[in-house]
């Protein structure tokens, strides 16, 4: 696909379906509703009956229009109100049960999907927009509604009025029929022929839609750096590039359903005009009479009306399929980290010690660069280590290998002796709490925010880990406090609160391993001391890392390791570092005005 080749998210190498059998992917989501199904489908195959019923009882009022038992022809009206009312029924139970069934398999779909993707590493997510996952989430299972709410019912309903009708066409004339039959081919071979270039365009819409999601959540979640550098009118130009792009690719679908559409129509209706000029003239000759000309016409209509609505929902269920593929594609989607098939239990209790035994480690978006070289290093259970060094030289890349985030290309990572591989992920971070270096903050209050850590934990528990991070002032002042609503990604509080918060979702969690990745880097000097105090009142009872450019905030630290290009190049305690007078001390030099003497 044109787009995949553009922005270089390509998912998967995908096969184009020729064929509607993609929607059969949708049969394990409808299992579980046989019941409901089957419910539906009975009141399916009841309209189409008795709508089937309903000619024959208008041929036998026009045949006894004339005659002279009254009696006769109101029990014939009589009947006909019967079987509209039982139409009226049987299309409203129809409905009701197709829409309730498509309902909750779109809910059992978009919870699937969820549940899918929410557990994906993030080296799924260096190879797909997170836009277009809530594209597929969102509107791929709308057009599945539709499908299953409404197209295939409507599909089956009219494929059973054609077939009925057709049947019941050759018993009233057969050789009104055999005429009809002259016609079906040619109505058949449009919808083939079209129908396959629907399908793909369907598909080329759906692709450029999610592209267009995914540029604009992008540019949205990302909008004070696009305002800050003035970048909104190419922002603009970028999402109306790409949103025209997915309207020509629609606008082509649309033009090639419409002469579809145009060419049965056409069809189906001039060939019943010709049979119906044959009918009539038979009826002249005496060969069949005007109420089996009528039920012979009703019939004609229903059929060219089912084959009508079948071509139209013919291009709804190609882009159902589309749909449903793009689907499947993220629930089959291989995580390139996973679970063993048998985990090992987690050691109980954690002791924290953690080794880096000769790993080797490059992202996957660029393999030839390594972010770890041949890296060993092991931190003794409780003790508090450093990383610090030159932006890239692999220090975030640890802790993102120790919370498994990745798997390394070589060696190995052990948690207590156990390599991190053999244990299930959300097993061994439980034992893990972590400060990014940029701090996720959710749009709920400040209370749920820092409950995140330990959703079971009590308002006492959370107060207590926000004093401890210094966030409790803040928080109090807020208008209603802790229930205070922070807005979308925190917009409501400055970036040393966020962080605040953030830290003090790590206290509460009260994890063995405390992993801090530049934790106070947006604090005020007030702040950090107060939650350096913090840090260094839990790395006491706990394994700590903490990644740093500040050197101030880790000269206490148990060890030292300086990292540069993926490798460490010394470690030791800050005065030992100093007096080595190597990488250490240059950075030293940079931050501190008294050079060694700080």
């Amino acid at each position: 696909m044109v787009r995949r080749a553009e922005n270089g998210a390509d998912l998967l190498d995908r096969e184009k379906s020729r064929r509607l059998s993609a929607l059969a992917e949708l049969w394990p989501f409808l299992r579980p509703y046989r019941v409901l199904l089957a419910a539906a489908i009975a009141a399916l195959v009841l309209t189409a009956t008795v709508a089937l019923m309903l000619p024959m009882a208008v041929r036998r009022v026009v045949d006894n229009f004339g005659g002279e038992d009254g009696g006769l022809l109101d029990r014939y009206f009589g009947a006909a109100l019967v079987i509209a009312a039982l139409l009226a029924l049987g299309t409203g139970a129809r409905y009701l049960l197709v829409s309730r069934l498509g309902e909750r398999v779109v809910a059992d779909i978009r919870k699937a999907v969820f549940d899918r993707v929410i557990g994906m590493s993030p080296a799924f997510y260096e190879r797909i927009m997170t836009g277009e996952v809530l594209s597929r989430i969102t509107t791929d299972t709308t057009l599945i509604l539709s499908v299953i709410g409404s197209s295939v019912s409507i599909a089956l309903r009219n494929l059973l009025l054609f077939i009925g009708g057709m049947a019941l066409m050759l018993l009233t004339s057969a050789k009104l029929t055999g005429l009809v039959f002259l016609i079906v081919p040619l109505v058949v071979v449009p919808i083939l022929f079209l129908g396959r270039r629907m399908r793909v365009l369907s598909r080329e819409n759906q692709d450029w839609i999610a592209q267009s999601s995914g540029n604009a959540s992008e540019a949205l979640l990302s909008v004070q750096t696009v305002q800050a550098f003035t970048h909104e009118a190419q922002s603009r130009a970028h999402f109306a590039d790409v949103t025209e792009k997915s309207h020509d690719a629609a606008r082509r679908r649309v033009n090639t359903r419409a002469l579809m559409t145009v060419i049965v129509i056409f069809l189906v209706f001039t060939g019943i005009v010709g049979v119906l000029w044959i009918g009539a003239r038979d009826v002249r000759a005496g060969e069949m009479t005007a109420g089996a000309l009528v039920q012979f016409v009703i019939y004609s209509v229903m059929v060219a009306g089912a084959v009508a609505a079948l071509s139209e929902i013919w291009g709804e269920m190609q882009r159902a399929a589309g749909a449903t593929e793009r689907l499947v594609e993220l629930l089959r989607a291989e995580d390139p980290v996973k679970d063993p098939a048998t985990p090992v239990a987690v050691p109980r209790p954690v002791r924290g010690e953690i080794a880096f035994e000769q790993v080797k480690f490059a992202y996957p978006a660029r393999p030839e660069t390594p972010a770890l070289d041949d890296f060993s290093l092991t931190i003794r259970p409780g003790e508090t280590v450093a990383l610090v060094g030159p932006s890239g030289a692999g220090k975030t890349s640890v802790i993102q290998l120790i919370l498994r985030f990745y798997d390394p290309g070589a060696g190995r990572i052990t948690l207590d002796g156990v390599p991190l591989p053999d244990m299930a992920r959300h097993a061994f971070r439980r034992a893990l709490a972590l400060v990014p270096q940029e701090p996720v903050i959710f749009a709920t209050s400040a209370r749920e925010n820092i409950r995140f850590g330990r959703p079971e934990a009590s308002d006492a528990e959370i107060e207590a880990a926000a004093r401890a991070a210094h966030a409790h002032d803040f928080i109090a002042a807020l208008p209603e406090g802790y229930d205070t609503y922070v807005g979308e990604r925190g917009v409501m509080l400055s970036g040393g609160q966020k962080q605040r918060i953030a830290i003090a979702r790590a206290i509460l969690r009260d994890a063995p391993v405390l992993l801090l990745d530049e934790a106070t880097s947006a604090l005020d000097a007030e702040s950090e001391r107060a939650v350096q105090t913090a840090v260094e009142a839990m790395a006491q009872t706990r394994t700590t890392i903490i990644v740093a450019h500040r050197l101030a905030t880790v000269k206490k630290a148990d060890r030292i390791v300086v990292m540069d290009q993926g490798r460490i190049v010394a470690q030791g305690t800050h005065d030992s570092l100093v007096a080595e007078n190597g990488l250490y001390a240059r950075l030293a030099r940079l931050q501190f005005t008294d050079g060694v003497a700080a």
